[in-house]
């Protein structure tokens, strides 16, 4: 009886830096929704810096694997990463054939860090006996000059270098560009002619171990999702960049891409957007705080966690913001990341001193209203925006910035509450700050009570 759960066989070595191998592919299987399943073919001693040994496992047992899983569990769809030798790729493609499984081939030949992955008198036998099998083969450049033997330096090369390997049999193949200048442009090709580009700014990162290992376990888990191929490419191609924008940063080396960065973001989102809630329910309760409003009305935002948090799109705020309708706060509409720029501003500046300090609400300024948040016992940071530097001014967005970090200055910390008394055209305004929405409301609530 097959699984309900859509089920992805890696055939592949193991990585003991957890970063590429079987263990990059499960992290991606699960971070997707798929039940992972492993044929292992090679166990690897590495970790950032390289690759200090390698032992293979004897093709019959990898053969062995294979069978298991596919009698009991079943097999929607296979991929392939490291096989090391002509033995062990005899071996999977035979298993291919026998079992008719769909598989992602990624033609790894060498590590990252350089070491040998692929014996060089087995590229003949992954060209003749394991890609013709292939739905999708996944080279990168290296791998595809090496299989095609050819030079490619531009996007008219990778397609050139595609359709040579589509003529070894592969239905489809993925020519991945992150070693070209430029963008990053992925060119599929496939054997009913079409060529697409996938094209994605270059990412600088010093995390980019086993991208392509997560590359095609997201295309196997996207496909055995029931996504088209062309849909598959674009889902896996988005993932591997999350992956590398949130990569992990251990070891003397390259750092290893993080699969699991696209499910924990899901999580986090939820989390935020539940507190966001729980806090726009006491704020429209409490009909006190309605004197806070400031002419701009009231934005409360809460911001991803700061490994995640890198621009406004990370922050949950309220779109067309907080409003006194007869003396009661009321919400707009539903908190929703990105509609805060100015608040949300705060808290990601806010958060490069103090990562914990994830939300703020703005209120009106008053000198009463300060005057209680000191005899509240609060910390307060202050900035003139009549001193903000002429550079400062010029350039689109930087004002905020510049204030909270004069604001944590004069304060010598990161503050309670940060305000400033204006600008010619600009209303003074006070922030409340605080670890989470709630603690905000309940901090504005305490203020406003003592009014």
């Amino acid at each position: 009886m097959r699984s309900k759960i859509p089920t992805v066989l890696t055939i592949a070595g193991s990585d003991s830096g957890g970063g590429a191998g079987i263990e990059a592919d499960l992290k991606t299987f699960a971070s997707i929704g798929v039940h992972g399943l492993v044929a292992l073919t090679a166990v690897t001693a590495q970790n950032t810096t390289g690759v200090i040994g390698v032992h293979e496992l004897p093709p019959e047992m990898v053969s062995l694997q294979i069978e298991a899983v596919v009698r009991d569990i079943g097999v929607d769809f296979a991929k392939t990463g490291m096989l090391s030798s002509s033995t062990i790729i005899r071996e999977v493609a035979k298993a291919i054939k026998k079992f008719g499984l769909k598989v992602v081939v990624d033609p790894v030949m060498v590590a990252k860090s350089g070491a040998p992955l692929l014996r060089s008198e087995a590229v003949l036998s992954l060209k003749e006996e394991l890609i013709p099998l292939a739905e999708v083969v996944t080279p990168n450049l290296d791998e595809a000059e090496a299989l095609t033997g050819m030079e490619i330096n531009s996007v008219e090369d990778s397609i050139k270098a595609g359709k040579y390997l589509l003529s070894l049999g592969p239905k489809a193949v993925v020519v991945k560009g992150g070693h070209l200048k430029g963008d990053a442009v992925d060119i599929l090709c496939t054997s009913e002619g079409s060529v697409k580009e996938y094209r994605s700014p270059r990412v600088e990162s010093s995390t980019t171990h086993g991208t392509g290992c997560t590359f095609s376990s997201a295309i196997a888990a996207y496909l055995a999702l029931g996504l088209s191929l062309e849909d598959a490419v674009k889902e896996a191609k988005n993932f591997v960049l999350n992956a590398i924008l949130y990569g992990l940063k251990i070891g003397k080396g390259v750092g290893p891409v993080e699969p699991m960065s696209n499910l924990r973001i899901d999580a986090e989102r939820y989390r935020v957007i539940a507190r966001m809630q729980d806090a726009l329910s006491v704020l429209e309760s409490a009909g006190s705080i309605a004197q806070l409003v400031p002419e701009c009305q009231i934005n409360l935002v809460m911001a991803l966690p700061h490994q995640y948090a890198k621009s406004v799109e990370a922050v949950c705020g309220v779109p067309g913001r907080i409003t006194n309708v007869g003396g009661r706060l009321r919400a707009s509409s539903c908190p929703t990341f990105g509609a805060s720029k100015h608040v949300a501003n705060v808290v990601l500046t806010v958060m490069e001193y103090d990562p914990a300090m994830r939300s703020a609400m703005n209120i009106r300024y008053s000198k009463e209203i300060i005057s209680k948040c000191q005899s509240l016992g609060w910390t307060i940071g202050y900035y003139d925006r009549t001193k903000e530097p002429p550079e400062v001014k010029e350039k689109e967005g930087a004002t905020i910035p510049w204030g909270v970090r004069e604001a944590i200055k004069s304060a010598g910390r990161v503050p309670d509450v940060i305000y400033h008394t204006g600008d010619h055209g600009k209303e003074p305004m006070v922030i409340i700050l605080g670890k989470d929405p709630v603690e905000v409301v309940m901090r504005a609530l305490k203020l406003s009570n003592s009014l």
